[in-house]
């Protein structure tokens, strides 16, 4: 398998995080949501180009903006 970031993710696809890139405001604003390496994360909704990502982890439904989507790397779970 490859690694991607989250905002080319296809609605209904189930992947997993690996990393997360960025400083340390990030990581910490996406680990109180809940998203951390290792996690599995399901797209809900993708817009084409614009707009937020719509995330479901843990049970719990996050928008996400895509310049933050952009820094989490996830690859694709079977």
């Amino acid at each position: 398998m490859f690694s991607i970031s989250l905002d080319s993710v296809k609605e209904g696809k189930v992947v997993k995080v690996l990393d997360i890139y960025g400083g340390w405001g990030i990581r910490q604003r996406l680990s109180c949501l809940g998203i951390h390496p290792g996690d599995l994360i399901t797209v809900k909704k993708s817009g084409i180009i614009h707009g937020p990502i719509l995330i479901s982890i843990h049970g719990n439904h996050i928008a996400l903006g895509r310049g933050i989507a952009r820094k989490i790397l996830v690859e694709e779970v079977e």
